[in-house]
């Protein structure tokens, strides 16, 4: 009988495990069925040891002389994040002097990120484009990496960048949320991170210990799934092609579209120009759905039709494509550009103004610059100040 009991207690201790583990799951899943909720208050900061962009290791024992530690998580490709790195830079510098250290983490798997998502970003989530951007926006402040493996964000549960967990001197949790209440800086009435800090250094209680995060979802590896099924979809979209006379390249010049224009003059035999036409097209994936566009134009023969078209089917090329509608070669190329030496490939960005933000010929575009001039150059209708953040240090960095 006492076998029996001792085989009914380890049996019923088991079942509890189980069921824990099983509540624990169900609990640590986000709105889409997946991630791990928050930290809650009042919890311990979870250790952690990661890769920053400055080449160290940075760990949460590196920082224990520090009264107060800040770690937020942001993102390169998100355009919220990207508004809210001045504002976490100036937090960063001035609490330095205060005792308050504050570390950055970079959460997402960059192969999460659609490319549909990063129509506002010159740069993806990876630890080489982390280290771009921390090098282009001067951060003073560690940027680690977590995208690999994602172990260090599931502890914390960021939902969207940015989103900020602030850690007292014993490191326990005593705020998590946003920066401040609006992401326009400009109608910011409640900056609920410096008001937190400013409680915690004068040994009060933080007013509001929780606040909501707006921003990009954190992307989970989960989320590779949707990578695939994007590209997927963009392999199923029919290729076109179209021929074009000289009056039609007057009016591609002159950009009566109304979109920012990217124009791409190219050849099947010209091997710089085979070798940036994959760029182009991600380019055109990325922005394509903002009022861009992406017009390529073959200088080939209209009878060399059909491998123009094999170039363009092994790309995907989904954008505009055009064909010269004559053998009339000079002719043609003088009408979009007389002043244009001929030399392929030649690339152009138009302004729905018809003025020129970027232009070279006869050698391969400098994408990082150009993605940089697109973003800086596209309509500012939907995200109202994201044009305005990516203007200023385009011009100041050309």
């Amino acid at each position: 009988m006492m076998r029996k009991n001792s085989r009914i207690r380890l049996f019923s201790a088991l079942l509890f495990i189980v069921l824990l583990v099983l509540v624990n799951m169900v609990a640590a899943q986000d709105e889409e069925g997946h991630g791990p909720p928050p930290l809650a208050i009042g919890s311990a900061a979870p250790d952690f040891c990661l890769q920053g962009v400055d080449g160290q290791k940075h760990c949460l024992k590196d920082y224990a002389s520090a009264r107060i530690l800040v770690v937020a998580f942001i993102c390169n490709h998100c355009p919220t994040s990207q508004l809210y790195e001045t504002r976490i830079k100036e937090i960063a510098a001035d609490y330095k002097d205060r005792g308050v250290s504050l570390v950055a983490i970079e959460p997402n798997n960059p192969n999460a990120v659609r490319l549909d998502e990063m129509g506002y970003t010159d740069v993806g989530d990876s630890f080489e484009e982390m280290q771009i951007r921390a090098k282009y926006r001067d951060f003073n402040f560690p940027y680690l990496y977590d995208g690999e493996d994602q172990k260090i964000s599931n502890l914390y549960g960021p939902t969207a960048t940015p989103h900020i967990f602030i850690f007292d001197s014993e490191r326990k949790l005593r705020y998590e949320g946003r920066v401040d209440n609006n992401p326009r800086e400009g109608l910011v009435t409640r900056k609920d991170v410096r008001l937190a800090l400013d409680a915690l250094l004068t040994s009060k209680p933080v007013e509001n210990a929780k606040t909501p995060a707006v921003g990009c979802s954190t992307k989970w590896i989960y989320k590779e799934e949707g990578r695939r099924e994007e590209m997927a979809e963009i392999e199923k979209q029919p290729v076109a092609m179209k021929a074009v006379s000289i009056e039609d390249l007057k009016t591609l010049r002159k950009n009566t579209s109304g979109k920012l224009l990217l124009v791409d003059f190219w050849a099947t035999w010209c091997g710089p120009c085979r070798k940036e036409l994959p760029t182009l097209e991600t380019m055109y994936r990325m922005y394509g759905h903002r009022a861009f566009d992406l017009v390529t134009v073959s200088i080939n023969y209209p009878d060399e039709k059909p491998g123009v078209e094999k170039v363009l089917q092994t790309e995907h090329a989904t954008s505009t494509n055009l064909i010269l509608g004559s053998t009339d070669l000079y002719a043609q190329l003088a009408a979009f550009d007389p002043e244009w030496n001929a030399a392929v490939p030649y690339t152009l960005l138009i302004r729905p103004d018809g003025t020129i933000a970027y232009k070279v010929q006869g050698t391969n575009v400098d994408a990082l610059k150009l993605k940089r001039l697109i973003i800086a150059n596209l309509a500012d209708d939907d995200y109202i100040g994201h044009q305005a953040y990516w203007r200023a240090p385009v011009e100041e960095k050309k």
